[in-house]
């Protein structure tokens, strides 16, 4: 096998669709798709979960890519026993070839839509990857489906890793076992959306039944600069499920902080101006009664009580969200 990884193949862009082959140990490979590779067991039916991990979506994100890159290799080199179908995920090639954010538009707003004559390269890679979602879960018996779709945040942050965690679909419920999940991988705040989304993972949880997660692990920064994110605990927990060992949590941890988002900050004009620092940390509180933004010159006035502000960005295009006012989710754990 060449010294050169899966990633660096990517970027220099020598992958491409391949046939399928195997590790001496049985594991079945297959490239679907530039930055697309999926690993089976022998036995495919004797998996016992399906695990989607992408990375990338965002181009300046790397600490996610490395660690993804790391798994790779290790399955490669045959030091992780697949026992189970293992879907990996390098989203935005052409911005991680750039060292940008994006290349036209922002990937994570672009999922769960149809397509159009005039899509550009984001929207098109955004629909490709959805069909291999789909395809990849399509396949898939009746097994625990998951989706970690793995980031960081352009802003910094007075928590470091979070979660955010799709609006279930009508009759359904947020699920305590899968946020205590992501507290042994180290991910121990959770917002629980309050509204349909067109994010990568809300797609795989409305359109595939999965366990879906859009997961901070940090702050952006280049390749090679990652050393002050610790993401052991991420690696081990993927570690364990790439070798098909499922933890069954009964209570979430004590030290689990759960939040609601209570309203997105909508940017309807080009006069949208927020009344704090565009670059504010997120998770930064919010007054009760304070003015956070104005539009057109209609005040967006705080009314919550322990508001705190995510995701802050006044400069997205109008009809975009410029930040979340999110609260505690005080009676989640009483069946919220």
């Amino acid at each position: 096998m060449s010294s050169s990884t899966f990633l660096q193949k990517t970027l220099a862009g020598d992958t491409c669709l391949a046939l399928p082959y195997c590790l001496p140990h049985g594991t079945h490979v297959q490239v679907l798709d530039e930055g697309v590779i999926c690993f089976e067991p022998r036995d495919a039916a004797c998996s016992v979960l399906d695990l989607v991990i992408s990375c990338g979506i965002h181009g300046n994100e790397t600490a996610p890519v490395e660690l993804v890159e790391q798994l790779i290799e290790r399955i490669l080199a045959q030091q992780l026993r697949v026992k189970a179908r293992v879907l990996f995920i390098f989203g935005n090639v052409a911005a991680l070839r750039a060292g940008t954010r994006f290349v036209e538009e922002d990937m994570n707003r672009l999922f769960n839509r149809s397509p159009e004559v005039e899509d550009g390269i984001e929207k098109r890679r955004a629909i490709m990857l959805e069909m291999h979602v789909g395809r990849f879960f399509d396949d898939a018996d009746k097994r625990p489906r998951f989706h970690y779709d793995l980031h960081t945040a352009i802003h910094g942050s007075l928590i470091e890793k979070f979660a955010i965690y799709p609006l279930p679909k009508a009759g359904n419920h947020f699920s305590p076992t899968e946020i205590a999940r992501l507290s042994i991988a180290g991910v121990d705040t959770v917002l629980l959306q309050s509204t349909k989304s067109s994010t990568f993972s809300y797609s795989s949880h409305v359109n595939c039944d999965a366990h879906a997660f859009t997961i901070e692990l940090g702050s952006a920064r280049p390749f090679g600069q990652n050393q002050g994110i610790d993401l052991s605990k991420m690696d081990a927990y993927l570690s364990a499920l790439i070798q098909g060992d499922l933890p069954q949590p009964e209570l979430v941890p004590p030290q689990v902080k759960i939040f609601r988002v209570s309203r997105e900050i909508p940017k309807t004009s080009h006069d949208f101006k927020f009344a704090i620092d565009g670059k504010t940390d997120n998770f930064t509180p919010l007054a009760k009664g304070m003015t956070l933004a104005e539009d057109a010159g209609v005040p967006f006035v705080i009314t919550e009580d322990d508001a705190r502000i995510i995701f802050p960005n006044p400069d997205v295009p109008p009809g975009q969200r410029a930040g979340l006012v999110i609260v505690p989710a005080r009676d989640f754990l009483a069946g919220e």
